[in-house]
This record gives C-alpha cells, structure tokens and sequence, in this order.
C-alpha cells in the first residue's frame, strides 16, 4: 500500500500493454512506400544456342549515362525522339527479298526506310539498354517506358491493320481475369499474331560501373 503523500505508483504492467497495442496499431495502418516499375511480362527464358550468330546491324543499343544523357547507337538523342528511333530501327525490314531465306524472311508489312545497313526484319531486331550504376532511377524508368513504347505503336498499328482495334486494348481485355473465357479464347490467337509480328526483343545490359 502506498503511503500517504507520496507520488502515485505507475503500474507498468499496463504500460507494456499499451505500449504492445501502439506498436501493433502503427504495424497496421503504416504504409510503406515501394518504387513503381513498368507493367511488363518479360518472355521465358530459353536455353541458349550456341549456333546463333547476331549481326550488328540487328541490335540497336542505348546507353543512359549518369547524367542522364541519352546514346542511341552512339549518337545523342533526346528522350521525346527515342520513341521514333526505336520504331525506325523495328520497322526498317532491311533484309531484301533476294536476300531473304525461311529462317530470315522478307517483312512485308515493314513501313521504314528498308535500309541495308540496319535491321532485317523485326524478329531479328534486338534493342539493348545499359546504364551507368549513378544512372537516376526515374531517367531509366523513363527510357524503358519509350522503348516498349516503340514496340505497343508498331504493335497497335498493325492490329488496326488486321483488327480495326488496338492490340494494347485486346492484351489488357485479354489479360484481365473478368473477361468470359469465349472472349479470351477468341482474343488469345488475335493477340499473339501482333506479337509475332514484332517481338519484344528487349535486352536490359548489365549495370556499367565506372
């Protein structure tokens, strides 16, 4: 018993219970930020072919430096022209139709400048994206964004071509979970013969540390 005049006792067993309720209280309703990244399905990883032999003229490399600054095949470039480089390398079908064999056909339905010193055809296209480590994540974000970009532009207009429709709007009808199985199943075949037609061949170099 306490004596009298003296300061009142704590009772720190309820103060362990209150403070347990608090930290569980903060553990609930707490959010913890996380960084966005693009809404992208990478393809499967197949096992390599040691016979495969690329051309150089068949990959379109970009380089983001730690400043931000933008190289496609080493020349400068703004982020608001990457988008329309990308597509011109995509789309170029240099590949002639004497040269053109099963393995590596003609693209018929390539629109570029059908020039002999870049890409052949899109299924042979590969862009490639490296970075500096002090490369700003947001800049980088940034640049992906134009480059699968590039290939949703080529990819919706042939859709329009064969469908009268977007192909970005039947991937997301088709990849939503609510969409009626008929609906899908009819989309499914649509979805990959636009794939087809321009692969999304996008190669995301290792880090360069400098």
């Amino acid at each position: 018993m306490a004596r009298r005049g003296a300061p009142p006792e704590v009772n720190a067993g309820s103060m362990a219970d209150i403070a347990f309720l608090l930290l569980i209280f903060f553990l609930v309703t707490t959010t913890i930020e996380t960084d966005a990244g693009l809404d992208r399905m990478l393809p499967p990883i197949e096992p390599p072919d040691s016979d495969v032999v690329i051309k150089q003229k068949n990959i379109f490399m970009v380089n983001v430096n730690k400043y931000g600054q933008i190289l496609a095949d080493e020349q400068p470039v703004e982020l608001a022209d990457l988008r329309s480089s990308v597509i011109a390398f995509l789309d170029n079908g240099g590949l002639s139709k004497s040269e053109a064999t099963q393995d590596n056909p003609f693209c018929d339905y390539c629109q570029g400048l059908r020039d002999a010193s870049s890409s052949d055809n899109p299924d042979k296209a590969i862009v490639s994206l490296k970075s500096d480590r002090e490369t700003k994540y947001g800049v980088y974000i940034a640049v992906q964004n134009e480059i699968v970009g590039a290939y949703n532009d080529l990819r919706n207009r042939e859709a329009q071509r064969l469908y009268r429709r977007n192909f970005t709007e039947m991937e997301d009808l088709y990849n939503n979970p609510e969409t009626p199985s008929e609906i899908r199943e009819e989309l499914k075949e649509k979805v990959k013969r636009i794939q087809d037609l321009f692969p999304q061949k996008f190669s995301e170099a290792e880090t360069a540390i400098k």
